[in-house]
């Protein structure tokens, strides 16, 4: 039976690996969940002598093809919470990762089907980011960050790459969401910030913002 703890060590690893496909070392995994290097190293030997990672001295650690699937379904648990939490029960986008971390830990698949269908399978969490169906694959789509947009040519945002709440609430407070028409009017060289049209304002951005920001063309 997989605990809870191993669970998100295995959610952290995959997100840390590049969705599974680079190796890495035990210093970032500890620090992406918190703790000492040492304790990380004990967790990971338990998911290696569970097989869901492969861990070698000195190298760092991969996922094995049990350890991906396990991640992958995390993911989808949390991203489909996070759908039923804004849609269903009136959360905000930036109100719900906290709660989906919490119920991305159920065990029933029975639930999670239903959840599924009862959502008429969303391929997108409020954040944009892609939904695993149940077996496991991804609806991916075209994007670029802010930061790389042509001048004059008009986006749709379709996702964020920081989901703080601090992120999310100056978008919000902004008008910025998803769906948003974005237009690039000027780019400043000597910091990369922004001058950009949304529907009704003309606003500046940073580029910490501007690379954050994923959009697709209209």
């Amino acid at each position: 039976m997989i605990t809870l703890t191993e669970e998100n060590y295995i959610k952290a690893i995959y997100h840390l690996s590049n969705n599974g496909t680079l190796t890495v070392n035990t210093n970032a995994i500890a620090e992406a969940m918190k703790t000492k290097a040492s304790s990380a190293t004990d967790m990971i030997k338990k998911l290696s002598e569970k097989n869901y990672a492969d861990y070698k001295k000195y190298q760092g650690v991969t996922l094995t093809e049990n350890g991906k699937r396990v991640a992958v379904n995390i993911i989808r648990k949390h991203r489909l919470w996070e759908v039923f939490l804004v849609e269903k029960l009136n959360f905000t986008w930036d109100e719900v990762h906290e709660v989906a971390e919490h119920l991305e830990h159920i065990k029933s698949d029975k639930l999670i089907d239903e959840l599924d269908a009862f959502l008429e399978h969303p391929t997108h969490d409020p954040h944009g980011d892609p939904i695993p169906d149940k077996n496991g694959n991804f609806h991916h789509i075209d994007k670029i960050v802010l930061a790389k947009a042509n001048i004059g040519v008009a986006y749709k945002c379709v996702g964020v790459d920081d989901t703080s709440t601090a992120f999310l609430q100056y978008l919000d407070s902004n008008g910025i969401g998803l769906g948003t028409i974005i237009t690039v009017k000027y780019r400043e060289p000597y910091d990369n910030s922004m001058r950009i049209q949304l529907k009704n304002s003309e606003i500046i951005v940073s580029n910490s913002v501007a690379k954050n920001l994923y959009l697709k063309k209209v």
